[in-house]
């Protein structure tokens, strides 16, 4: 007779193996974190983990996946928020992402030293790929608001939303190595304001907006990160 698995039970252990390289990638870094620090911190088997896991590669994307759903999850009930129009959403938006980057600040810098490494180029990917499609259906209700509201002119509001993802995608890539150039001292701060401000750029034309219609970084985030 198969063995009847117990949905919850599963999810609980997996958590903890995920709980375990998160605090590890924190304190240790991901390249200096072993299965066997992941195990001890645990309290489990080896065997436990590749019931779970298929590799430390297979358990960073489970850390990452869970970043973003964290993330995500916080931003639906401001997009279901009748009271905001569809440029003040998306204001919102990004800010909430902001937020979220910064209450979680290292373990957002431990990850950005792994996510610029040519080893993790296939956990990079699969990334963009899950943004995509946890990210568009939330673009896609925003940008339909706004064309009703007369704020974005656009055929579609859903191939609109997939290419916005990819521009937001491409700025987070460069924000990356931006924030790497600030901390050698490679990159001025007025560099930095400049590319977000082409982006901001790109994203109006690309919605059919006016100029200095969406807002995807505040100053203040500016200067938190970059300053």
């Amino acid at each position: 007779m198969a063995r009847t698995l117990d949905p919850v039970a599963y999810a609980v252990r997996r958590d903890a193996f995920v709980d375990a390289a998160q605090e590890l990638i924190v304190t240790r870094g991901y390249e200096r974190m072993s299965i066997q620090d992941v195990l001890d911190r645990a309290d489990a088997s080896r065997g436990a983990f590749y019931h779970y896991f298929d590799s430390k590669e297979g358990l960073l994307t489970a850390v990452i996946d869970r970043m973003a759903e964290a993330a995500i999850a916080t931003l639906q009930p401001m997009v279901d928020d009748p009271g905001l129009t569809a440029a003040e959403k998306f204001e919102r938006l990004f800010a909430g992402i902001a937020q979220w980057k910064h209450d979680r600040k290292d373990l957002v810098l431990a990850v950005l030293d792994i996510w610029r490494s040519d080893d993790n180029a296939i956990v990079r990917e699969r990334y963009r790929r899950d943004v995509i499609v946890r990210v568009v259906p939330l673009l896609t209700d925003i940008i339909r608001q706004g064309m009703a509201e007369g704020t974005f002119e656009v055929a579609s509001a859903e191939d609109t939303a997939r290419m916005l993802v990819m521009v937001i995608a491409g700025m987070g890539d460069l924000a990356g190595d931006l924030f790497v150039g600030r901390r050698d001292g490679t990159v001025t701060f007025e560099e930095v304001e400049r590319t977000f401000q082409s982006y901001r750029q790109s994203a109006d034309r690309l919605l059919g907006a006016s100029p200095g219609t969406l807002t995807f970084v505040s100053d203040d985030t500016l200067n938190e990160w970059f300053g």
